[in-house]
């Protein structure tokens, strides 16, 4: 895990410059979430809106749009791939889910990639690439 002031990210995880995590699944699907840094700057989330299952997502394209009493933000997606399933609990019961536990309960949605270990290649991965840039992301925004 790696801990910077108050944000923690796990090391095992791939991460968007969006703050979307990818974790690959032992069937070769993903699941896609908001980082911890991500969703403390969003504030608490009060709505999210993702694709429908079955919908292909190209890498860069729109993913999830969320709003909070603060901001309102369309992340990208961080692979390429076909919705297979998401979070009903986020989208219909609590979107808080995301601030209390993006790496658990809080995810978005489940893909099956298409070009995987390609595109892997170019998210952040590794406790020092992922200290190195949250580093670089608090001072960025710190201003």
């Amino acid at each position: 895990m790696v801990r910077v002031d108050e944000y923690e990210l796990p090391d095992e995880l791939y991460y968007s410059e969006d703050h979307l995590w990818v974790k690959v699944l032992p069937d070769g699907k993903v699941m896609i979430g908001l980082d911890d840094f991500g969703a403390k700057m969003a504030g608490e989330i009060d709505f999210v809106e993702l694709p429908e299952p079955g919908t292909r997502v190209e890498r860069g394209q729109a993913l999830v749009t969320l709003e909070s009493g603060k901001w309102v933000g369309r992340l990208r997606s961080p692979l390429t791939g076909v919705i297979e399933k998401v979070n009903e609990k986020v989208l219909d019961e609590d979107p808080r889910l995301i601030n209390r536990d993006p790496y658990g309960e809080g995810w978005l949605v489940i893909m099956r990639p298409e070009k995987l270990e390609e595109e892997l290649k170019c998210l952040i991965h590794g406790r020092e690439r992922v200290e190195e840039w949250l580093r670089r992301e608090i001072e960025k925004y710190k201003r």
